[in-house]
């Protein structure tokens, strides 16, 4: 909106309005500000509705149960900031941003349904999962398709391949299924890595801030032919999304700190991971997003490896699963697992992108 606004202005000091990377930066403390303001009343209110707020599985952790009380949907404020901030200063008219939002909002209707079912009815397992994939899956559904018409016909249907620039596997309409299941699986991965204080958004915010450096080297003649990565028009608006993703989540962090006051709840960890596994079909760098997100991924192959064991031998491999869990059992603080894990996640964003420059 304001980009529209100021977009006339080629001279003087308004002419900042015309680059994406001023405007991320205004996006990201746009966002950060609006935690802040609306963040404690936001809490207060929900802890309000909720009464005993979130309820805790009596099988996990028991360190876990003095947790009861602690408000969830923290979520909201995440995806007002983000969507407010993004509407503010992107580029409204690159149709990336629209689609990113579009899974990330979709996604976070999902998580506040499933939330809305936990602390209303008092069951921690909250919406049916046939109901929680059927609903993403059409989400996903609509998003690929969505971002297939969009792609240059170069790459259309095409998977790009890391580090090897001129590889491009002409999937056909098999990249249908495959782009779904980009989305829905890391909608669902930084859902199961969403269990400790602050363990899931620092993670997301990291490998949201690689993906803004994608999406603006990928969406820029200059630089994509720089590093020789494969150009996609418009998408380097998504670097404003990802920065007031970046704002909205030290929004949030700020109260979900240890010991936290609010859970962020299926309405985040859905929304963002949706949000997430979009960009990457959008960048197309859907395979670095297994480098960038493998914490994410590890979380999930646990809970896999954990199920699958059981259910063919009827042992566990982890103490408990996901990963995080397992640790925990094992006697490490809470601190402790989410400072290691914001570091391995750090550490696997910089990887992601090295592969920007290994061609």
């Amino acid at each position: 909106m304001i980009y529209h606004l100021l977009s006339g202005f080629t001279d003087g000091p308004l002419n900042v309005a015309r680059y994406a990377t001023f405007r991320a930066g205004a996006a990201l403390l746009t966002a950060l500000v609006l935690c802040w303001i609306f963040g404690r009343p936001l809490i207060d209110w929900l802890r309000l509705k909720q009464g005993r707020g979130q309820p805790i599985r009596q099988d996990g952790p028991q360190t876990h149960l003095t947790k009861a009380g602690t408000p969830t949907m923290g979520g909201v404020m995440i995806l007002g900031a983000l969507t407010i901030s993004t509407l503010l200063w992107a580029n409204l008219a690159q149709p990336y941003v629209w689609l990113v939002l579009f899974v990330t909002l979709g996604f976070g209707a999902i998580g506040f349904w499933d939330d809305f079912l936990k602390v209303s009815k008092r069951n921690p397992k909250g919406a049916s999962g046939r109901v929680r994939l059927g609903a993403g899956f059409a989400i996903a559904l609509i998003a690929a398709l969505w971002a297939v018409w969009l792609e240059p016909e170069p790459l259309r249907w095409r998977l790009a391949v890391p580090v090897f620039k001129d590889v491009l596997i002409n999937l056909g309409w098999f990249f249908i299924p495959f782009a779904i299941c980009v989305i829905v699986g890391t909608a669902n991965a930084v859902n199961f890595t969403d269990g400790l204080d602050g363990l899931a958004i620092v993670p997301v915010m990291i490998a949201g801030s690689a993906y803004a450096a994608i999406a603006y080297f990928v969406g820029h003649a200059v630089f994509s032919n720089y590093l020789q990565v494969h150009y996609v028009p418009g998408v380097g608006e998504l670097t404003v999304f990802f920065a007031a993703l970046a704002g909205a989540g030290l929004g949030f962090l700020w109260y979900n700190a240890p010991p936290a006051m609010v859970f962020m709840g299926d309405t985040g960890s859905l929304s963002l991971g949706g949000g997430l596994g979009a960009a990457a079909v959008a960048t197309k760098h859907e395979i670095v997003l297994l480098i960038v997100g493998g914490l994410f991924v590890v979380e999930t192959l646990s809970v896999i490896i954990q199920v699958a064991s059981f259910k063919l031998t009827g042992k566990r491999v982890f103490r408990m699963a996901p990963i995080h869990h397992h640790f925990e059992q094992k006697g490490w603080k809470e601190p402790t697992i989410v400072i290691r894990f914001w570091i391995i996640s750090g550490v696997l964003a910089l990887l992601g992108l090295a592969t920007l420059k290994l061609r």
